[in-house]
């Protein structure tokens, strides 16, 4: 069922906030359920790794967790697109770790490379060996380099696909900063499944504001490798409404997928022959899963990850569990909101499972909010139970499509608030 998110939007979300696994994480496990010989290792420092050692420790204090990462600050996703458009600093998407020390978390910088599920241990690229008795991977997701011919890393530094937080952000930004007045920026969308379906749609957006400010005369080309994405029609009334004809999205119908790319001559290649110059070229490439999880086993033929949804243990690989981006989890889509809520299940079915006890019962729930302009917000939202042994969405919705000025603005506060708290939530650090 999928309804509009009109003014029984309070309650909506109300109820996620009660039916919510964060709750379930803290509320139903028993206080007397103790492994203190049990290590979980947990790879990942981000919206679903970060989670998931956080509530180990807290659903059970007495556990050995150990957590992964290999950067000292980790960068978030979520908001960038903002920071291309000026309203963020680059250093506002920092997060750090001390907050997870401090809760008796063992955190170790560096790259998880290999895992043997027999002997039950993970080797990090400084050779450190760890043995673990549950393993929880959260890798986030890698590009399938070269399905578009030409672009590979190499041609990630020309055109940037700024989909890692990091160098690759700050390259873009650079690179619109430097664009002259009356530029042509061209995003290439990928196909599904990609990380945060919202996402591309939301930096044009963003760039879109970034030009109507300080380079009006620009022009903003999508080419789309699909016929339809997230939001669209909340998306494309926005569009309008706000930035005029500035943005042209081309569907994969009319010719919108992308075949070649030239990131030397900043030119993309259509499947039907059609060449697109760009001043900025911005490719985002077809993904799957980080590396560490094929290393693991744990990746079918898809480049995914197929999880028990109950609790995303992995299906092909007994004591690892998957949470995030990585994963197929459908119709949840890959999100930070997704992966936090995972984190949240995983870390109640490991505590769960190490004490002999059966997974727990949980409704799981994200929220994607996106920014058309600052103060334009729109947002999807939904809950996900269980039906037929596989996640179904429960209840949700969208943003209406015609709302006030000033229920847009309010949409755009909740954004600004749910990353406030997330952040909190996992990090312990100000959003």
């Amino acid at each position: 069922m999928s309804t509009p998110l009109n003014s029984s939007r309070r309650q909506w979300l109300s109820r996620v906030g009660k039916t919510s696994v964060a709750g379930l994480a803290l509320s139903t496990l028993p206080v007397y359920a103790r492994s203190s010989s049990a290590h979980v290792v947990v790879v990942g420092g981000g919206f679903g790794g970060a989670t998931a050692a956080r509530y180990l420790r807290r659903g059970d204090p007495s556990l050995k967790v150990t957590l992964i990462e290999p950067a000292t600050t980790f960068y978030t996703c979520p908001f960038t697109n903002l920071y291309l458009a000026g309203l963020r600093r680059f250093e506002q998407q920092g997060h750090g770790f001390d907050d997870l020390r401090a809760a008796g978390i063992d955190v170790i910088h560096d790259l998880a490379t290999a895992v043997d599920s027999q002997a039950k241990t993970l080797t990090l690229a400084k050779g450190q060996k760890l043995s673990y008795d549950k393993l929880l991977l959260s890798p986030g997701i890698d590009f399938r380099w070269n399905t578009l011919e030409g672009y590979d890393e190499a041609a990630s530094l020309l055109a940037p696909h700024a989909w890692k937080a990091g160098d690759q952000t700050r390259l873009l930004k650079s690179q619109l900063d430097a664009m002259p007045d009356g530029g042509t920026f061209i995003m290439v969308a990928p196909e599904n499944p990609f990380r945060c379906p919202p996402g591309p749609y939301e930096r044009a957006s963003m760039v879109a504001h970034y030009f109507k400010q300080n380079k009006p005369k620009s022009k903003i080309l999508i080419l789309d490798a699909k016929d339809s994405f997230s939001k669209q029609g909340l998306f494309q009334d926005g569009w309008k409404q706000v930035y005029g004809d500035m943005i042209e999205w081309v569907p994969f119908s009319k010719d919108g997928k992308v075949t070649r790319v030239d990131a030397a001559k900043l030119s993309v290649e259509t499947e039907f022959g059609e060449i697109h110059k760009a001043d900025v070229l911005n490719v985002i490439p077809p993904q799957k899963a980080g590396a560490i999880a094929e290393q693991a086993g744990v990746t079918n033929a898809s480049g995914w990850v197929p999880i028990d949804p109950h609790t995303f243990e992995s299906e092909q690989v007994k004591d690892i569990y998957v949470v995030g981006d990585a994963t197929i989890a459908s119709p949840m889509p890959k999100s930070g909101f997704s992966a936090n809520t995972q984190a949240k299940l995983a870390a109640a079915a490991i505590i769960n499972a190490l004490s002999g006890k059966p997974a727990p019962q949980a409704t799981l729930s994200n929220t994607c909010y996106s920014l058309i302009a600052p103060d334009y917000g729109i947002s999807v939202g939904h809950l996900y139970a269980f039906a037929d042994d596989k996640l179904a969405e429960a209840s949700g919705g969208v943003s209406p499509k015609e709302a006030s000025p000033a229920f847009r603005k309010q949409e755009a506060q909740y954004g600004e608030a749910w990353y406030a708290a997330i952040s909190r939530d996992i990090w312990g650090t100000k959003g």
